[in-house]
């Protein structure tokens, strides 16, 4: 390598950003069963392989210059970057969309897990805010956070393989807690989960949900 990636090396950042980023995962998701516990795991192993990467040792990038052939001069910014020969012109574009995406994702996330922890304190199923929009808005932020950071910004060989594998287990995760609900709120909830969809809001809604992320409790509606 003619040059190596510049904050690569950086294995105190690496620490500091996993250690953080897996404090507000478990604060937030706070796993009971072992199926919560094995998805957090997922978005765990997710967590360290992108800081990783990212702040210590570019693993995939180097790979990718060694098995097909990527000039090994150009090797100085992220895998998008690299792959179309954009430099730090590119890295600085797909860091800014990756950041919109996780501060959106963030946000859908931390005001959906509000919007259930006060339905859940007044014994009511939560259906206003963004619940009117997704029966799972919590794992929607998730998803569009994870995709933001670990696909858009930083792409690794473990985060792009790791990010299918969170969705599909966040999806059968979802079912199985709507057996529940529906055992706690049967009609009630039957006829929510026909109307709102679950995890995508539906076609003109985008714009609404994701304002309704940034609202505080007492403005939603």
């Amino acid at each position: 390598m003619e040059r190596g990636i510049e904050h690569s090396g950086a294995w105190v950042i690496a620490l500091f950003v996993i250690v953080i980023a897996s404090w507000l995962l478990y604060k937030y998701m706070a796993p009971k069963t072992w199926r919560e516990w094995a998805g957090a795991g997922l978005i765990q192993g997710f967590i360290i392989a992108l800081y990783a990467e990212m702040y210590g040792f570019p693993l995939t990038i180097y790979l990718m210059a060694r098995f097909l052939g990527i000039d090994s001069g150009s090797v100085d910014a992220n895998l998008w970057s690299t792959l179309l020969g954009m430099g730090q012109t590119g890295m600085m574009i797909s860091m800014i969309l990756g950041y919109i995406l996780l501060f959106i994702g963030f946000g859908i996330f931390i005001q959906g897990w509000r919007q259930l922890y006060h339905a859940k304190q007044e014994n009511r199923l939560a259906t206003d805010g963004l619940y009117s929009l997704v029966r799972h808005p919590q794992y929607t932020g998730l998803f569009i956070g994870l995709f933001g950071e670990g696909v858009i910004h930083w792409p690794t060989i473990f985060s792009v393989g790791l990010f299918p594998v969170i969705v599909f287990a966040y999806v059968l995760l979802a079912r199985r807690e709507e057996k529940k609900v529906i055992e706690e709120f049967g009609e009630e909830y039957l006829q929510y989960k026909q109307d709102v969809p679950a995890f995508l809001p539906a076609k003109g809604n985008w714009k609404q949900f994701i304002q309704r992320s940034g609202n505080t409790l007492d403005n939603t509606d």
